[in-house]
Order: C-alpha cells, then sequence, then structure tokens
C-alpha cells in the first residue's frame, strides 16, 4: 500500500463516475444518482452538461467530439448510510432499461444510440473505451437483486450507430474495459469475481479465440473482499482498477503482478482517469462520499484515442 497527496476538486456529486480529462483542464463527471453529466473546472466550479432519464454510468469522448454513455437505466437503488451514498440492487418500479447514448456537449442534446443487440436488450451498459478505428468496447454489467443476477457480456459497436456486436460471452458483472497502450489487448474487470481479464484483439472488434479454460485469460485475481469497479490502462502498460471495499486503485502490471495499491479514504472508489499537460495526473472518483480528487500519478499517463 503506497501513501499518496491527493487534492479535492469537488464535492456534494451524487455517486460521481466516469471522468474524462478535457483539453482546458475541466474533468466531466457523470453523477449516477444525479441523472446528469458534470462538468468541473480547475477552481471547482461545477456545470451541468447535459440532464437525462436513468443512471449514467461510464463516459468518453467520441472520434466526432461527443460524449458517448453508458446509461445502466436505474440498475441501482441509492441507498443513504449516515454520510456516505450506496447503490443498492435494482428497483424495477424504476429501471428504465439500458442504453448507449450520444451527448452533445454544447447543447446538452441526448440521443438513445443502441438499446438493444440482435433483439436482446442492453440490461445495464457500465463502462466504455473508444479504439483507434473509432469504434468501442462497451461492459453490460447487469441487474441484481435479492436473489438473482444476470450474466451478460462485453459488446463492441460503431460510434455512428451502424453496428453493434456481442462479442464475449457470457460474463459475470463486468464492469470497468481499457485497451493497452499498442491497442493489441483488451481487458475488463469482473467487480464480483475480483478478476481483471485478457484478450487479444486480433481485428478491429474482433478477439482471438481462446478456451473457457485457458487460466492466461485472467490477467489477475485479487484475494479476499476486493470488488473491481472501473479502470484505466497508463502509459507503463498498468491496469489501474478502482477497487471497491478496501478503496483504491490497484495498479497490475501488464505482467499480471500487483505494482501498488492506492489507497483513498473512500471504500467505493470507483475511478480513475488521466490528464494535464504530461498526462502524470490521475482524476480519481470517490463515489460514496461525492468527491473527484486528484493525484499525481506514479507511472506514465497514457492518452485515450479521442
Amino acid at each position: 500500500m503506497s501513501a499518496h497527496s491527493f487534492n479535492e476538486l469537488a464535492r456534494g456529486l451524487r455517486f460521481p463516475e466516469g471522468p474524462v480529462a478535457m483539453p482546458d483542464g475541466s474533468v466531466i463527471v457523470t453523477e449516477m444518482f444525479a441523472h446528469r453529466l458534470t462538468r468541473i473546472q480547475a477552481d471547482g466550479t461545477t456545470q451541468t452538461v447535459a440532464e437525462m432519464q436513468g443512471g449514467p454510468n461510464g463516459l468518453a469522448v467520441g472520434p466526432d467530439g461527443h460524449l458517448y454513455v453508458c446509461n445502466n437505466g436505474n440498475a441501482f437503488t441509492p441507498i443513504e448510510f449516515g454520510d456516505m451514498l450506496l447503490p443498492g440492487d435494482v428497483d424495477m418500479n424504476l429501471y428504465i432499461g439500458g442504453r448507449i447514448q450520444k451527448v452533445d456537449m454544447k447543447t446538452g442534446n441526448v440521443i438513445d444510440l443502441y438499446t438493444e443487440c440482435d433483439g436482446v436488450a442492453l440490461r445495464a451498459p457500465n463502462d466504455l473505451v473508444f479504439d483507434a478505428h473509432g469504434g468501442f468496447w462497451f461492459t453490460d454489467h447487469g441487474l441484481r437483486s435479492h436473489d438473482r443476477a444476470d450474466r451478460t457480456a462485453i459488446y463492441y459497436a460503431k460510434a455512428d450507430g451502424s453496428l453493434i456486436r456481442q462479442v464475449v460471452a457470457p460474463v459475470d458483472s463486468p464492469n470497468g474495459i481499457g485497451l493497452s497502450p499498442d491497442g493489441s489487448t483488451l481487458y475488463w474487470a469482473e467487480t464480483h469475481t475480483g478478476r481483471v481479464f485478457q484478450r487479444t484483439i486480433s481485428a478491429p472488434g474482433e478477439l482471438a479465440p481462446a478456451s473457457m479454460i485457458d487460466p492466461s485469460v485472467v490477467l489477475c485475481g485479487l484475494p479476499g473482499l476486493q470488488l473491481l469497479d472501473s479502470l484505466a490502462v497508463d502509459g507503463d502498460g498498468n491496469v489501474c482498477v478502482a477497487t471497491l471495499v478496501n478503496g483504491g486503485v490497484t495498479v497490475i502490471a501488464p505482467e499480471g503482478h500487483v505494482r501498488e495499491f492506492v489507497a483513498t479514504d473512500d471504500r467505493l472508489t470507483t475511478n480513475v482517469c488521466f490528464g494535464g499537460a504530461d498526462l502524470r495526473t490521475a482524476y480519481i472518483t470517490l463515489s460514496s462520499t461525492g468527491r473527484l480528487v486528484s493525484m499525481t500519478w506514479p507511472y506514465n499517463g497514457l492518452a485515450l484515442n479521442h
């Protein structure tokens, strides 16, 4: 475990997720329980970018300069626990269905890009990452209730709405997703198994075949009760996965060992992204306490494809 200094940029957010560092120094986050996208300026002031129904979760900038949102459709019920805000099981009376949405940052206009794949409804899209070809990979976390949970899939889609395909299934509670610096490897984290998976990309939107009993598809599995949330890959190829319960970011080397654990003071540390002039500033969402913080990242950062 490593001790690091954090700079608080904003507080009072309603379960922030999906941070995106912008060229002007601001950071755009989703507020899952406020049903909006929020821009946080360097001085801490906030501005609503867009409002939407459902639960905005993962966020990325696409090749057209618009924002792309994984909307889980209210897959989680907010629970107040002391001064913390926690995600509970789905309330089907509030659930509106999962979707991938496109948002115009200038106007705040929101459109549904995908709500299904081959006639099967998306359940709770969670996180996404664009490749160099303008398409994006995304996870569908699925729905959980007191007595059942979905098994879902990893998808690939095009930003213009012309293609969506299921690539990996079944998977259990897939959450964060990312690409290696050279774009040849896809990583994703499963929340409840505490594992990060890896697969070789053979072509845009396609993965090389792998056996269901091939142990090499697991990059790393964490012991004990460590639940995995979203992730980012840094410039040294480390898979930096936000880790719940113990609260922090687990830095996993591309060879599969844990390099270090960057502890925060929030048990629901949910996401990380890189920005700043040298990409060495990590922006981290501390969701149960509603904060966005930053720190100097001890490894090289990595620019996203768009």
